[in-house]
């Protein structure tokens, strides 16, 4: 049985599958397209894309092709970090759409709090701009969720202080040995769940000693332990692959860590990014 059957609940009522199908760092086109139809034929039902990764066609295209019903894909796409103002939000949201080829969106974040590379200016104004226009496309019924990600303590708050619906999401890198544990708890607090990106360290957690440890000793892949890791620590892990039978095996994660072992995950301290 695959953990994609089951749903964490959002703070509006809406289920979300537990794991998704990131996107970030496929090639718009034949990858993507590929990539996100043969994620939905092993039983995904759940698609991360965004403005910046430049594939919402592709994966819209994807979608379309695969003859699921609409109302049974959930699919985040994220706002552009340079755009921090209402009107620009509603616009960008409306090019999401049609690229897309769809007539809601599941989830829509803001990208981040910063635009481009400049991570000095947190655009605290601009945030709340946007945020107060994708409450508006809520309200209106054209996204059923929204939300921010990588977003900090003081960032979140400045959204909570100065607007209405309390985000559903934050989408965060988190990956054992990355411990962002102030601002997963203060969400937690908020009724705000947690998206992990990122889920295996780029990559660079399956060669980890410990994890593969402890992957060995539940007959698991490494990259298995690090999903089932994530889901414990009640999150939700986007991992990406082209592989089918790795999209496979990251949705395989029926089985418990045991809190010994979990300690032992919890110990691991590195960012291999």
């Amino acid at each position: 049985m695959a953990i994609t059957q089951n749903y964490y609940t959002l703070n509006n009522g809406l289920n979300i599958p537990k794991v998704g199908f990131g996107t970030w760092q496929l090639q718009a086109g034949k990858e993507t397209y590929d990539s996100v139809l043969n994620a939905l034929k092993v039983g995904y039902r759940h698609i991360d894309t965004a403005q910046t990764y430049w594939n919402e066609e592709s994966v819209g295209q994807a979608v379309k092709d695969s003859s699921i019903p609409r109302e049974e894909i959930f699919i985040t796409t994220k706002l552009a970090t340079k755009v921090k103002d209402y009107q620009g939000t509603i616009d960008a949201f409306h090019e999401s759409l049609k690229k897309l080829q769809v007539d809601y969106i599941d989830l829509f974040l803001i990208h981040a709090p910063w635009s481009g590379t400049d991570r000095t200016n947190r655009y605290k104004e601009g945030n709340i701009e946007s945020y107060k226009a994708m409450e508006t496309l809520y309200n209106e019924g054209k996204v059923k969720a929204i939300g921010i990600s990588n977003f900090d303590v003081e960032d979140t708050q400045n959204i909570l202080d100065n607007t209405t619906i309390i985000p559903q999401v934050n989408q965060i890198a988190y990956f054992i040995g990355l411990k962002p544990q102030e601002v997963i708890e203060f969400c937690h607090q908020k009724g705000i769940l947690i998206e992990a990106y990122s889920p295996l360290g780029v990559g660079h957690l399956l060669d980890n000693p410990t994890i593969n440890q402890v992957a060995k000793q539940y007959k698991q892949t490494p990259a298995q332990i690090c999903l089932r890791y994530l889901l414990q620590k009640g999150t939700l892990p986007l991992p990406k692959s082209a592989h089918k039978q790795r999209m496979i095996e990251n949705l395989t994660l029926d089985f418990t860590i045991e809190p010994q072992d979990m300690a032992l995950l919890d110990a691991v301290d590195e960012d291999p990014r």
